[in-house]
């Protein structure tokens, strides 16, 4: 009888507390759910600009790097992550403050001739940006193809306007951003391609630096495609275009909110982390594999596709093409696109990716204009992965200037109002400032 009577009350006791755990590690599960949902959720301009960031010139500008110097450049991506997230965060804040982008910032608070003079640095660095990723795209995809370059470069071109024409920004960056992920294959790469990890991480954590113009070079070009001019304005424009699209009027747009502010900065450290960790693996792939094997001059992309043979084989070609063009559909349209917000807005036209052409057919115009230069530079017989470096190199000489710009509008009371930076971001954009200052003065005088 006891026995019996004991069976049933024991069990009957285990199985509330059994049904609460349950119940408890259902409700963890949807709870972890819903906030990795949230998150999802809230990535937006920044992880574009972010993943815009590694384009066809930044992954050759690694290359270059990690096969010219091995592993002794690895520090850069610990020391750009948070100057690059600070700069970033500082523009998405001013357009999401002011309801403006950069250059119509600048246009309300600043002289004509600075106005002007950063939209002519930006048109600058972006065209020559544009024509060495798109002749970057065309060299990759001879690879596999066969086809030369010259008759990619157009072909590239005349795609990318029509979807810019004819297709949302946003439905073009849901469809490439995916191809980015096969920038991923240099993280898998590092681990078949004999690293030495114990020096990796040795120079990681201890700078090294040379003296000399070429490792200079190389170091300011790192910087100038990492933190890049026309990020500054695009990022900027976005933020707008967000609190546009959902629904804000031009006066509600002026009112920025802690959770709006804090959303930005979740989106932009996020885009900014994935950007640097790309970059980390692409100098380490290349250390690993081109410069362990004497290979320290890299002049075609053939030889920058090398480092992902020892995870793909006779893969490498492909898995390198797919790279440059997923990061060069997204990237391209993000050099055109900052480029007609910047002229557009120090015109005070009207103009934004989410107009059709007919609404505003000036902003269009500077597009397909600044598509159309950098097209032709691809025609001056450049090498193209030269033309990537020089690009790059490009953006880091004339970035110090916009970034003071940056600096000066976000720390006003008279634009941000309560909203300047902290101490903490204005303390970190400065030392950007003067990171890339040196860094280029440097290069200049050694």
């Amino acid at each position: 009888m006891t026995t019996k009577i004991s069976v049933p009350v024991q069990q009957a006791e285990q199985r509330p507390e059994h049904h609460e755990h349950s119940a408890k590690k259902g409700t963890e599960h949807s709870k972890g759910y819903k906030a990795l949902r949230r998150f999802f959720a809230i990535l937006g301009p920044g992880l574009i600009t972010g993943a815009a960031d590694d384009d066809p010139s930044g992954i050759s500008t690694y290359s270059v790097a990690g096969a010219a110097y091995g592993y002794a450049t690895l520090w850069v991506a610990l020391i750009t992550f948070p100057l690059m997230t600070a700069v970033q965060l500082m523009c998405a804040r001013l357009g999401i403050v002011t309801g403006c982008g950069l250059a119509a910032s600048v246009r309300m608070h600043c002289p004509r001739w600075v106005l002007w003079g950063a939209c002519a640095i930006l048109a600058v660095a972006n065209i020559t940006n544009i024509g060495a990723d798109l002749g970057g795209m065309a060299e990759a995809t001879q690879l596999v193809t066969g086809i030369r370059p010259m008759i990619w470069i157009p072909v590239y071109a005349v795609l990318m306007v029509v979807l810019m024409f004819w297709a949302s920004y946003r439905l073009m960056a849901e469809i490439f951003k995916w191809m980015t992920l096969v920038l991923f294959a240099y993280v898998f790469a590092s681990f078949y391609a004999h690293v030495d990890w114990r020096h990796a991480l040795m120079v990681t954590f201890v700078p090294h630096v040379e003296f000399s113009r070429g490792f200079l070079s190389v170091l300011v070009a790192i910087l100038g495609t990492t933190i890049s001019p026309y990020l500054f304005f695009w990022q900027a424009a976005e933020e707008v275009e967000e609190k546009r699209e959902k629904g804000k009027n031009h006066a509600t747009r002026n009112e920025s909110t802690h959770y709006q502010l804090k959303c930005a900065r979740t989106d932009t450290v996020s885009g900014m982390f994935f950007s640097n960790f790309i970059m980390y693996f692409i100098i380490l792939t290349t250390a690993a594999t081109l410069h362990a094997h004497g290979k320290t001059d890299i002049t075609t992309a053939r030889e920058a596709a090398e480092a992902l043979r020892p995870l793909a084989g006779n893969g490498a070609y492909l898995l390198f093409t797919l790279g440059l063009i997923g990061t060069g559909m997204l990237g391209v349209p993000v050099l055109v696109g900052s480029c007609a917000y910047a002229i557009s807005e120090a015109a005070g036209w009207r103009g934004s990716v989410a107009d059709k052409p007919r609404q505003a057919h000036k902003f269009y115009l500077v597009m397909a204009i600044a598509m159309a230069m950098g097209l032709a530079l691809n025609f001056f017989g450049l090498n193209a992965v030269k033309m990537l470096f020089f690009s790059a190199l490009m953006n880091g000489l004339l970035a110090p200037p916009l970034i003071l710009l940056v600096i000066l509008l976000t720390s006003s009371r008279k634009v941000m109002g309560p909203r300047t930076n902290s101490p903490l971001l204005k303390s970190l954009g400065w030392v950007t400032f003067a990171i890339m200052t040196a860094a280029a003065v440097g290069m200049l005088i050694t």
